[in-house]
């Protein structure tokens, strides 16, 4: 089947990202692979889905296929990609959107120069929200891993995240690490992988080994939970600028019971007609 789409990227963060509203669209785990390789489909980290609103007093319906063929519930940078999506292809004139995805609303604002500001959801710390396997509920956890036990802040964003706090993220060896923790057993549903390092109360660099991806430019939920594990381990203030290796976001969280706020670009690369083959 054809099936028109738009490439678009935020900071190195590349999406294939298809309108389900005025097409029919049906691709199952098998298709988002081959769309996602880089030699034998057209090549990125996720696959985004525009749909009818689910529910009322949202504009869009908004899911994510990772790389793997995995669906997942978040994704901070495809969000500004959606943003921008939607009103480029005519869908909506409007600067404030609001998506659902599988588990939260997220509310998108179209600023100046294709920058984008998300409303993204209360970060979720308890074990079973995560989900991660502990007793109780800590800021930091002790992770044993193949190579030597590591400690972790555990949370959730609408997707899970383990945060690291290393002394050079230039020197960590993020790609075997990161697949270690992606793995590990005490996260069922699998984790993002987050390595963050502290240059001050308002910056910190940050690489991510996504979930079902590997280690990508940027995350922007992993930017979040970075900003909110910092935050709580009172290492960060409530406004921090976040340098990852495809650029800048800037992220806000004023605490406990509040959502996370991100800002930062998106971009259209190239439009195509897909065929779908296996």
């Amino acid at each position: 089947m054809g099936i028109k789409f738009t490439k678009m990227q935020a900071l190195g963060n590349d999406f294939v990202v298809i309108d389900a509203i005025s097409q029919r669209v049906a691709i199952d785990a098998d298709h988002a692979r081959r769309i996602a390789d880089r030699r034998l489909g057209v090549g990125c980290d996720q696959i985004l889905l525009v749909e009818n609103p689910p529910v009322d007093d949202v504009d869009f319906g908004f899911r994510i296929l990772n790389a793997d063929g995995g669906e997942v519930a978040q994704c901070g940078n495809g969000a500004r990609c959606i943003a921008l999506f939607v009103r480029e292809s005519g869908l909506t004139d409007k600067t404030e959107i609001k998506v659902k995805t599988a588990l939260d609303v997220l509310t998108l604002n179209v600023l100046a120069n294709d920058e984008v500001r998300v409303n993204m959801p209360v970060p979720r710390f308890a074990p079973e929200d995560i989900p991660f396997i502990a007793p109780n509920r800590q800021d930091v956890y002790d992770l044993q891993l193949d190579d030597g036990e590591i400690e972790i802040s555990a949370l959730s964003m609408g997707n899970p995240h383990a945060v690291q706090v290393v002394a050079d993220v230039a020197q960590t060896p993020v790609r075997a690490r990161g697949a270690m923790i992606e793995s590990h057993q005490r996260f069922p549903q699998r984790v993002n992988a987050g390595f963050m390092q502290v240059c001050g109360r308002d910056h910190i660099r940050l690489r991510v080994y996504e979930r079902g991806v590997g280690e990508t430019p940027a995350c922007g939920s992993g930017a979040c939970a970075a900003v909110v594990a910092g935050k709580k381990l009172d290492l960060l203030d409530e406004v921090v600028t976040v340098d990852l290796p495809g650029g800048r976001l800037k992220v806000e969280w004023t605490g406990d019971n509040q959502p996370v706020f991100m800002t930062g670009p998106a971009q259209s690369v190239f439009e195509g007609d897909l065929k779908l083959t296996l």
